[in-house]
C-alpha cells in the first residue's frame, strides 16, 4: 500500500490516470446518456431493463478501459525502461524504476475503468425507482439531468485544475449531454 501512496505522490502518475479517468468517464456518461434517451424513444417499457443494458456497456467500456491502457501503458512504460536501459548502459529489470513503471501502469489502467462505470452507472440510478416513485419519462429526465451534473462535475473539475472558470469549463462539458440528448431525438425510428 505504501508503494502505491508514494506512486500516487508523483504528479506524472497523478496526471495520467486523471487523464484517462476524465475521458473515459466522458465516453461512459455520454454512452448512458444515448442509452437512456434511446431506451425511451425506442419504447422499452421499464426501468429494469434499461440498467440491464446500462449494466452491459458498464461492462464493455470499463473492459476497455482497464484492458486498453493496460497495453498502451505496458508498451509506453517498457519504451521508457528501454530508453533509459540504453542511457544508463544497464539492465533495469528488477529494479525499483521498473517496478514504479509496472505500478503507474496498474494504477492507470485501473483508473480508467473507474472512469466509465461512474459515467454509465450514475444516470441509471433512476431507473431503479422506476414503477415505484417515477415514471418511465421521470426517470429518463432524471437520468440525462443526472449525466449533464457528472459531466459538469468532470468540467468543473478541470477548469479548477487548470486556474480557468470552473463554471464555464463544466458547462462546456454539460453542453455535450444535451448535445447528446438532443442529437438523439433527430435520428429515425
Amino acid at each position: 500500500m505504501e508503494e502505491v501512496r508514494e506512486l500516487l505522490r508523483k504528479e506524472e502518475v497523478r496526471s495520467i490516470s486523471r487523464r484517462y479517468f476524465i475521458s473515459n468517464g466522458f465516453d461512459g456518461t455520454l454512452t448512458s446518456i444515448g442509452i437512456i434517451v434511446g431506451a425511451y424513444l425506442s419504447g422499452v417499457s421499464d426501468g429494469v431493463t434499461v440498467v440491464k443494458i446500462g449494466a452491459g456497456a458498464a461492462v464493455g467500456l470499463a473492459t476497455s478501459g482497464v484492458w486498453s491502457v493496460w497495453e498502451i501503458e505496458r508498451a509506453e512504460k517498457r519504451a521508457e525502461i528501454l530508453q533509459l536501459e540504453r542511457a544508463m548502459l544497464a539492465d533495469l529489470d528488477d529494479t525499483k524504476v521498473q517496478r514504479q513503471k509496472v505500478g503507474a501502469r496498474k494504477i492507470n489502467a485501473v483508473m480508467s475503468g473507474i472512469g466509465p462505470l461512474i459515467g454509465i452507472l450514475f444516470p441509471l440510478v433512476p431507473f431503479l425507482l422506476q414503477g415505484t416513485y417515477l415514471s418511465l419519462l421521470e426517470a429518463t429526465v432524471v437520468g440525462v439531468g443526472i449525466g449533464v451534473g457528472v459531466l459538469f462535475a468532470f468540467g468543473a473539475y478541470l477548469g479548477q485544475l487548470s486556474e480557468q472558470n470552473w463554471f464555464v469549463a463544466g458547462v462546456r462539458m454539460g453542453l455535450a449531454g444535451l448535445v447528446v440528448t438532443f442529437v438523439n431525438f433527430l435520428l429515425p425510428g
